[in-house]
């Protein structure tokens, strides 16, 4: 008897994609027909191969090809049979729903108090960068880039965004990556920490040759790197005839300095005022690299963190300004990376919607494959005729073959019959099985069946079945958002920032904006409108407060307060209660939000001033 091979532990990998090791073609990816066979050099690390193989998998599950990729990597041309019904694809597109919800809205706390008669201090800024801000991601397609970049993130587990100043548009390009292309230096100091930034970061990815236009293959990498600031530097044409960038020489000969940028005559170091911390001096910046590297010329094992210069061709900008080391006068990584939940103690990346699933999604396109077999025999069953009287072909001699259509008559002798093979019960029992199927992934991947839109609605006695049955999907959209909330933030101060390095933002400290996503599930109006009206008119809840209530629960309402000044503006009956208490015309005129009236002079005195002539009493 053949013993199995035995399995050591140390051969078990437990990491971030640990949940994929069942895949035979995870264990060397590189390997002719692997998943990432098809880079044919050593540019990529070995540390990124898992990470890498883990994205072109769940890329081939969303595109209904697994079949095809576990065929072409193991010769297993079975694969190739495989039903895949868009499972995979409908959970990705779920799941992205909820997170996103019904709107994204970037608001700046205080600015709804900008119109407010007496506006607290900030409110005016507050307002004002939040429309320069909402300005500027109507241009950039914010929503847009939002739907691609985060469709990405559910399910691959990570994506990344990129900001850019484009002199030519006068604005902050936001562009987004796949997440292979995304190699992060973590650095070398031994901490593991999901919040830790990394120092530099590296995009990645090969160019294929175009032999029409005599064009090799080449690898495209654009680096950001954190590092001291340095003198002024120019680009200019090497000898080679390659654009480079080169030091500025000053009047007495020696490198020079931009502009603003201060040397410290002791230490040499240079240091420079941001627009957005008039305060404080920063001695960091950003430095931009964009170069291509032939294939050919990356020996020696040469990976994406390691290409050599002096064989780069460094791209130039549309304002002429060479992409080696250009200095973006900002102290931070214009880069943002998404993740789709809160990562494990240790790691830096996210975890993708199918990964606790995807052997579930397996056993379902098995099924689905199954049931389609038996479909076929279902629809056209197997017929067995004995007795029968059959022609003979006289040309061969042999029987003419039978053939079954709606009229056929079929001639028996005497103890004849004719038997069919019913396959409906097996198919039912299939259908069966896919039904547990989809409730397992259901409930595994916490969308749940009503989340999912397979649970039955009269299969809930009440609202309230529905908010418990809702419960999980709460938890893990609550999570997932919970991921992104700080990285949203983020991205907006660095935009505002990037904005006031070109000069078109005014200067100062940069507001706190978030990134409002708006409800998940749907909300019972109806309901919530009762409560706000029986709250406000109870005089528990004021009428500011029931306002952003109905706001939230997805009523047209654009501004809080200046709805609720056209409510006082026809509330006569409060009006008259109001001047019953106070007997202040003006107080009325301005609730009602009217003007003080011509020639006011306010209520009579009941008591004559001291020393006021008494008239004659009648």
């Amino acid at each position: 008897m053949l013993e199995a091979p035995a399995v050591r532990i140390r051969d078990v990998i437990l990491d971030a994609w640990a949940w994929l090791n069942y895949k035979p073609i995870m264990q060397n990816p590189r390997r002719p027909g692997g998943p990432l066979a098809e880079l044919a050099g050593a540019w990529v690390p070995e540390e990124d191969l898992r990470r890498l193989a883990v994205y072109t998998v769940l890329a081939a599950y969303d595109s209904n090809q697994a079949g095809q990729l576990v065929a072409a990597s193991s010769g297993d041309e079975g694969g190739l049979e495989r039903r895949e019904l868009g499972d995979a694809t409908k959970l990705i597109d779920t799941v992205l729903g909820y997170v996103l919800g019904s709107e994204q809205t970037i608001s700046v706390p205080g600015a709804e108090h900008a119109e407010d008669e007496d506006p607290p201090a900030g409110a005016v800024e507050a307002a004002q960068a939040q429309a320069r801000l909402r300005a500027w991601a109507g241009k950039e397609l914010l929503e847009l880039r939002m739907q691609q970049t985060e469709r990405t993130a559910v399910r691959s587990g990570d994506a990344v965004y990129t900001l850019a100043w484009e002199p030519s548009v006068q604005r902050v390009l936001l562009r987004s990556y796949d997440p292979g292309f995304f190699f992060p230096e973590w650095g070398d100091d031994g901490e593991l920490d999901a919040a830790e930034f990394p120092s530099r970061v590296h995009f990645a990815w090969e160019l294929p040759e175009d032999p029409a236009r005599g064009v090799k293959a080449r690898v495209r990498r654009i680096t950001f790197d954190l590092g001291p600031i340095t003198a002024a530097t120019e680009p200019v044409i090497a000898k080679s005839g390659k654009p480079v960038r080169t030091l500025v020489a000053g009047a007495d000969g020696e490198p020079a300095l931009s502009v603003g940028d201060r040397a410290d005559p002791e230490t040499g170091r240079i240091t420079r005022v941001h627009p957005w911390a008039p305060d404080r001096s920063s001695g960091m910046t950003c430095y931009l690299s964009d170069g291509e590297w032939l294939l050919d010329d990356l020996k020696g094992g040469h990976t994406v963190y390691s290409l050599p210069e002096s064989k780069a061709a460094w791209r130039v900008r549309s304002d002429g300004e060479v992409l080696h080391r250009l200095d973006l006068r900002c102290d931070f990584l214009p880069v943002v990376h998404i993740t789709n939940s809160v990562p494990e103690t240790g790691e830096h990346w996210g975890r993708s919607a199918l990964a606790g699933v995807l052997q579930a999604l397996d056993d379902l396109a098995a099924t689905d494959t199954d049931t389609s077999a038996a479909t076929a025999t279902t629809g056209a069953p197997v017929i067995s005729v004995s007795g029968a009287r059959i022609g003979v072909d006289r040309t061969t001699g042999q029987p003419k073959p039978v053939a079954l259509s709606a009229g056929s008559v079929f001639q028996l002798a005497d103890g004849g019959r004719m038997d069919v093979l019913n396959t409906a019960p097996q198919l039912a029992a299939l259908r069966e099985q896919s039904l547990h199927l989809i409730d397992r992934i259901a409930a595994n991947s916490r969308i749940t069946a009503a989340g999912l839109g397979t649970l039955d609605p009269t299969a809930l006695p009440s609202g309230y079945a529905l908010a418990l049955a809702l419960g999980p999907l709460d938890s893990l959209i609550g999570s997932m958002r919970l991921a992104r909330r700080h990285k949203y933030t983020l991205l907006l101060r660095m935009a505002y920032r990037l904005h006031q390095a070109g000069r078109v933002w005014p200067p100062g400290e940069t507001p706190e904006a978030v990134l409002v996503f708006g409800p998940h599930t749907p909300t019972d109006r109806a309901a919530i409108l009762d409560e706000v009206i029986k709250a406000v008119t109870g005089g528990v809840l004021s009428l500011e407060t029931g306002v952003r209530m109905l706001m939230d629960a997805g009523y047209p309402v654009e501004d809080a307060m200046a709805e609720v000044q056209r409510i006082q503006a026809r509330a006569f009956d409060a009006a008259a209660r109001l001047a019953d208490a106070t007997a202040d015309s003006g107080a009325v005129r301005a609730f009602l939000g009217l003007p003080p009236a011509p020639g006011e002079t306010g209520p009579s005195p009941l008591i004559p001033a001291p020393g006021a002539e008494r008239g004659p009493v009648r």
